[in-house]
């Protein structure tokens, strides 16, 4: 157990740096997106086969028309760039079975099947390794809607019949063999659904370590307990934030809007305001944020998600050093509070989300002396004034906010011990 834990700890050390990354749900479903025999299928984008119960030979003929020619590698990873991403988590095949990467194991992938005939997931990763962006591929291990013997599809398979360790190892182990040795440096393998058993779980990620020790396996390989231990990192519940810090590494996946794959009529865009805000509270109790983008058809990432992203990455630019890297807050804060905290040696970011009215802020449990305070994006205005008194420090915020959603104070201690 010891040598894992050192071995988890050196595969964990860039992802403890990045804290922000891009997530992408891409495949057929983006055809329909959302809408299937001229009715609006309630659900995720990603789940229109099994919520509409389509048989698995009428969604096979999607991929007759899914030509995505607007793709552009370079342009995908410009975009996570130009967000502030530093990794990006790809479904290399999601629960409907279409596999978006060329496979030996079936034809039903985007080589084969489609007009398109390009391995988008070579593209990616190459465009990635150039722009010194970290390079993972989602891969659903449970569910499989296509395959006779994977879980999920009971309207086209008896469930009676199926054989899932045969699935396992007659078919995912060896596409899992294929994403890991036919594609450069994978940073992450992301499962989902969980696996049936701990022993299964343990299987694929050692599988995973086997061709590329390095990889990290995310917390849903586990069997239903995200805290047991058996993947690298803990994966939330998609859109989940936990109220108060958590140890150890989490991540919180989640959407830009109310969907994963692309869904032609969810406009539901998340703003970049709470974009920022969401992952600021997420570094400020210890967690990643992975954020989704569902490309059209066609291999457009939408303009409102491309848009937002940009602003994002523009108050990265201005703040960065108060996310990528930072230690959780060591202040506990309530909900209601309009501040967040987020900490390095000797430095506290002080994330202000209200400016208050009367230009004062108080803050408390500051253990250590403050010797001095600023804002981080416009240090050139010198210093701020503050009085510490104990654990409790008022900050004298007389000037204008440099910016409408979070400015960020840096309080510096006298002493590196402390958070």
């Amino acid at each position: 157990m010891e040598v894992f834990e050192e071995e988890r700890e050196k595969r964990m050390a860039w992802w403890r740096e990045a804290k922000f990354g891009m997530f992408i749900h891409w495949g057929l479903y983006s055809i329909p997106a959302g809408i299937w025999k001229g009715r609006l299928i309630p659900g995720l984008g990603e789940w229109i086969q099994y919520n509409a119960r389509i048989p698995v030979r009428e969604y096979e003929h999607l991929a007759k028309h899914f030509n995505p020619v607007k793709f552009n590698a370079d342009e995908w990873v410009g975009i996570a760039r130009d967000a502030g991403m530093r990794y990006m988590v790809i479904t290399a095949k999601h629960h409907d079975g279409f596999c978006m990467f060329h496979t030996e194991l079936t034809d039903y992938n985007i080589v084969d099947a489609t007009p398109f005939k390009r391995d988008p997931m070579k593209e990616l990763a190459e465009a990635c390794e150039r722009e010194g962006i970290k390079f993972g591929f989602y891969y659903s291990q449970l569910l499989d809607w296509h395959h006779p013997n994977g879980a999920g599809n009971n309207w086209d398979y008896d469930p009676n019949k199926k054989n899932f360790m045969r699935y396992l190892e007659d078919y995912v182990k060896p596409q899992l063999r294929e994403l890991l040795t036919n594609y450069g440096p994978i940073a992450i393998v992301w499962f989902d659904i969980y696996s049936p058993t701990p022993e299964i779980a343990r299987d694929l990620r050692d599988w995973v370590h086997k061709f590329q020790p390095e990889a990290i396996v995310n917390g849903r390989v586990d069997p239903g307990r995200w805290d047991a231990g058996i993947g690298d990192y803990i994966e939330m519940g998609d859109n989940e934030i936990p109220e108060r810090g958590v140890m150890g590494y989490w991540e919180t996946p989640a959407t830009i809007n109310d969907t994963w794959g692309f869904k032609s009529y969810d406009h539901n865009w998340k703003s970049p305001g709470v974009i920022i805000q969401k992952l600021v509270e997420i570094v400020s109790k210890g967690g990643n944020y992975l954020l989704n983008v569902g490309p059209t058809a066609e291999g457009v990432i939408p303009e409102p998600s491309v848009r937002n992203l940009r602003e994002v990455g523009a108050w990265l630019r201005r703040n960065g050093e108060s996310i990528y890297g930072a230690k959780a807050s060591p202040i506990d804060t309530r909900p209601d509070e309009p501040y967040r905290f987020t900490a390095k040696p000797g430095r506290l970011y002080v994330h202000i989300l209200a400016w208050p009215w009367d230009g004062e802020l108080r803050l408390t449990g500051v253990k250590n002396r403050v010797s001095r305070a600023y804002l981080l994006a416009d240090q050139s205005d010198g210093e701020l004034r503050f009085e510490q008194d104990g654990t409790e420090v008022r900050l004298h915020l007389d000037r204008r906010p440099v910016d409408p959603v979070d400015n960020v104070v840096v309080l510096e201690m006298s002493s590196k011990d402390w958070p």
